[in-house]
């Protein structure tokens, strides 16, 4: 599967080269994404090696909240299938979504993205998962990065193959509709775009509508002061002395 679109991003920039520089690559991806890619890749290195099993990882409301085993709502997020071609295309579109995301609508916004992603994590672990049955949710936390990406996007031209068009909105549904064609559930996916609509409505839609009518709460989703200071994003408010 190949989508295209303007700024691949300067690993394929750097792939064109006879000397890519892999940890050069590595240490320019923004903190956040490097962090969650860095935790997919290690996680399934141990599964690969026997030190964990994916076991032990997957999602099961029963054991989560009923047996106290919470890691299981980040682990989740974390396994994407041992080492293999299709490892390989997860890892590329969540580090491509993650990346154009922190870059852009959240650049020297920490503390906002990691709440987005946060909200993702909640919705999909406390609200969608107990009802559905999937164990793994990372395809459904990358699927809301890459509709929310392209709401935000509107005017981004992509192709399919090269030979279909579209603009980055219908990227979400473009890749449902191919995965739906190989046989595969739209569950997943359709979790993600679920998810992330909900979360795109509540922080850029409902702001316009409470200015517009006038209601005291205008952000919903504004990340906590300690959030903040754990990204390292506070700036205390000073007050002026007449």
């Amino acid at each position: 599967m190949n989508f295209e679109a303007p700024g691949g991003g300067n690993m394929n920039n750097n792939m064109n080269g006879n000397d890519f520089d892999m940890l050069g690559w590595y240490l320019e991806i923004p903190i956040v994404s490097r962090t969650y890619l860095t935790g997919a890749f290690l996680t399934t290195a141990a599964c690969a090696i026997d030190v964990i099993s994916p076991f032990s990882l997957y999602y099961n409301a029963n054991l989560i909240f009923i047996e106290g085993q919470v890691w299981r709502l980040v682990t989740t997020f974390l396994f994407f299938g041992m080492f293999s071609i299709d490892f390989l295309f997860h890892m590329y579109f969540l580090v491509r979504y993650c990346r154009l995301l922190e870059e852009g609508d959240y650049r020297g916004k920490t503390a906002h993205f990691v709440a987005f992603i946060l909200f993702g994590v909640t919705i999909m672990t406390l609200l969608v998962g107990p009802w559905v049955s999937v164990h793994f949710l990372g395809s459904s936390l990358t699927f809301m990065m890459v509709y929310v990406w392209g709401r935000r996007n509107e005017d981004v031209r992509m192709s399919f193959l090269g030979l279909f068009p579209f603009t980055a909105p219908y990227l979400p549904w473009v890749m449902l509709a191919f995965s739906v064609l190989l046989g595969n559930s739209p569950t997943i996916d359709a979790i993600g775009i679920l998810v992330g609509h909900t979360y795109y409505f509540l922080e850029y839609v409902y702001p316009v509508i409470a200015d517009i009518r006038g209601w005291r709460t205008k952000k919903l989703l504004e990340p906590p002061r300690i959030l903040h200071y754990l990204c390292g994003t506070y700036e205390p408010v000073h007050e002026h002395e007449d």
